[in-house]
């Protein structure tokens, strides 16, 4: 009994020895985990997707060609496609089904709000200015929304829209809804409630469009878009004509899901903006959206945003 009260000690104290151990390597073991989730998402293959500013077949054909230039800066697969609209894209963000999306500015906020979806970049492009959308040589990080109409509508201010047809983009599109409503509102014209017939069409090209072929009276777009139809339709500029430009419009974003990797956050940025920096890739993202380059993006430039979202939701009340 003695020689085995002895081993059961013997036992214990080795226990007791090694258990300091143990709850070291449990403890490293613990850190190890931690340390990976909280170094978030790295892709193996990444989604990118457009938003439709303009037929999504021609964006996507466009934008196809950065496939290859991005696996070339990142080292993995690379599958590029075009959203059917701005609130598909932020869904598919939110599921985990897209990595990075070329979120215009109120589907980023809303990306942000609902699923912590991260801004990395923000687009540069020329200034345009009137009357008939001339580039300038200043590249800026805004742009503005405009409401067409045609030149012989008759209709001169944003009352005269009362009881008219306007073509629009989803609730989403900040030049094609947001910006331009809240500006009608401000100037005791409700579009939810003035008998206006709103229609909603797929790019901003189709915006244009539709006042040309007075299929609608009136169409908010973003200021530049009558230069998408110029080439097939050249009288363009005389026939359909602003009656109203918006205040300034932060830039459109390149954003990731929220749960992408620091270390990835960093190289998807380096990569667009050197992709940009490159003839061949330049010519892409300048076909696709009229960007001429990216800068560094941070949250609080899309407070302007929110505060017109705010006021947006005064339309229905």
């Amino acid at each position: 009994m003695y020689l085995k009260g002895k081993g059961k000690l013997l036992l214990i104290a080795a226990a007791l020895l090694l258990l300091p151990a143990g709850l070291a390597a449990c403890g490293k073991a613990s850190s190890s985990t931690s340390s990976s989730s909280k170094q978030g998402y790295t892709p193996k293959q990444l989604t990118v997707e457009f938003v439709p500013s303009s037929n999504a077949g021609t964006i996507e054909a466009k934008a196809k060609p950065l496939e290859g230039l991005l696996k070339k800066q990142l080292g993995i697969p690379v599958k590029v496609s075009v959203s059917t609209d701005y609130n598909t894209i932020v869904e598919a963000m939110g599921s985990k089904k897209v990595d990075v999306g070329f979120l215009p500015p109120d589907a980023y906020v809303l990306a942000h709000k609902q699923y912590g979806d991260k801004v990395l970049l923000q687009a540069e492009r020329f200034g345009v200015k009137e009357p008939n959308d001339q580039a300038t040589k200043q590249l800026v990080n805004y742009y503005r929304a405009q409401i067409l109409v045609r030149k012989d509508s008759g209709i001169k201010t944003l009352k005269d829209l009362k009881g008219k047809k306007i073509a629009v983009q989803d609730t989403t599109s900040t030049a094609g809804w947001i910006y331009p409503a809240v500006e009608m509102l401000k100037h005791g014209v409700n579009i939810n409630k003035d008998n206006i017939q709103t229609v909603t069409v797929k790019g901003h090209d189709q915006g244009v469009l539709s006042v040309y072929n007075k299929n609608t009276d009136a169409a908010f777009v973003f200021q530049g878009a009558r230069n998408l139809v110029k080439k097939d339709d050249k009288d363009i500029m005389s026939q359909v004509v602003p009656i109203y430009t918006t205040a300034k419009i932060p830039n459109d974003t390149i954003t990731v899901r929220g749960d992408m990797s620091a270390k990835w956050q960093k190289k998807i940025a380096e990569a667009f903006k050197t992709i940009a920096k490159t003839k061949k890739g330049h010519a892409i993202i300048s076909s696709v959206y009229s960007h001429e380059g990216y800068v560094d993006a941070k949250d609080s430039t899309f407070n302007i945003i929110r505060d017109y979202d705010k006021q947006i939701q005064k339309l229905d009340k």
